[in-house]
């Protein structure tokens, strides 16, 4: 049976970066099961119109033979289908074709794409979308000078992004700015202990990640942050 249907923000993010990304999937469409309808009937639907549920043996048979392998995944109501390099009828039927190279998934506050490494190949990056990004810290600094060390230590604790490199760079240049405020107001520093040090694997699939995932909070974490500190203002960015 073809498992689709990830059960966490965070699954749904690792499957589509470490288990598809990294293999090679490059173009995608992405969509909405709209309202009413029954979001199960519609992986059927695209699963069995594209021939998706194969074995690992056929779609790399069919791969070596120049016929683009595919693959679906979806989370609540948003759903990928994604495709390798080849021929198939999907680049002709579907509409918003893209190339995560070119244009990265956005997704619960997350950016996910594929660039070039030091090593010259194509590898998956998660990070923090930019919007999203750019109001954390503006939130961040609003607060950088009147929230105590131990608020702030919580509010970084509590964004809950699964801590993949792109997004530790991101952390840290969070607590850089928050901290380069307090040092010239003559405050005390945030220390970087209160940032996550590496990301837990998680299985996409598995029905108790609905109750114990990690970043199933993180989605939209700048819209939480600001109504939590009433910086409503903020949120007329997006």
């Amino acid at each position: 049976m073809y498992r689709c249907e990830a059960t966490s923000v965070e699954g749904f993010i690792q499957q589509l970066a470490v288990g598809y990304i990294a293999r090679g999937y490059s173009f995608y469409v992405a969509g909405s099961i709209p309202e009413g309808k029954d979001p199960r009937r519609t992986d059927d639907r695209i699963i069995e119109k594209y021939g998706i549920d194969v074995s690992k043996f056929t779609r790399c048979r069919k791969n070596k033979e120049g016929i683009a392998p595919l693959q679906y995944l979806r989370f609540n109501r948003f759903f990928l289908l994604l495709a390798k390099h080849g021929e198939h009828r999907f680049f002709c039927e579907e509409r918003g074709l893209r190339n995560i190279r070119v244009h990265p998934v956005h997704f619960a506050g997350y950016s996910v794409s594929s660039g070039k490494g030091r090593d010259g190949k194509w590898h998956a990056s998660v990070r923090i979308e930019r919007t999203e990004f750019r109001i954390l810290k503006q939130c961040f600094l609003r607060m950088s000078l009147t929230a105590s060390t131990k608020i702030l230590a919580v509010r970084f604790a509590g964004l809950g992004f699964a801590p993949y490199a792109p997004v530790r760079d991101q952390y840290r240049i969070l607590l850089r700015a928050v901290n380069k405020r307090r040092k010239e107001a003559g405050l005390e520093i945030i220390t970087a202990a209160v940032l996550p040090k590496g990301r837990r694997i998680v299985r996409p699939f598995e029905q108790h990640n609905i109750l114990n995932s990690q970043t199933q909070k993180s989605g939209l974490a700048a819209e939480r942050l600001c109504r939590m500190e009433g910086f409503d203002d903020r949120l007329q960015e997006r």
